[in-house]
């Protein structure tokens, strides 16, 4: 069964809202607000895998303390410029 895009957009956004630690959920939060919408289906898939990954590596990956894994460098990327604005 897929999942209708308006309910997974809203699941995204929850699940970027509801991290592990404070600053992962300021930044998913706002990264997901200004681009989840104009996503691809498949932007969104990698975006989704990316929630699986571990906050405090997310963490690192975003601030540039330690290399995102490659499948998600371009992704960690564009979530990183929402954390230097």
């Amino acid at each position: 069964m897929q999942e209708d895009r308006a309910i997974r957009l809203k699941r995204l956004q929850m699940r970027s809202m509801r991290r592990g630690i404070k600053e992962m959920d300021i930044l998913l939060s706002a990264f997901a607000a200004a681009n989840l919408e104009q996503m691809n289906g498949a932007q969104l898939d990698l975006y989704d895998q990316l929630l699986l990954e571990n906050d405090q590596d997310l963490y690192q990956w975003v601030t540039g303390q330690a290399a995102p894994q490659e499948r998600f460098r371009a992704l960690v990327a564009d979530i990183a410029k929402t954390y230097q604005k």
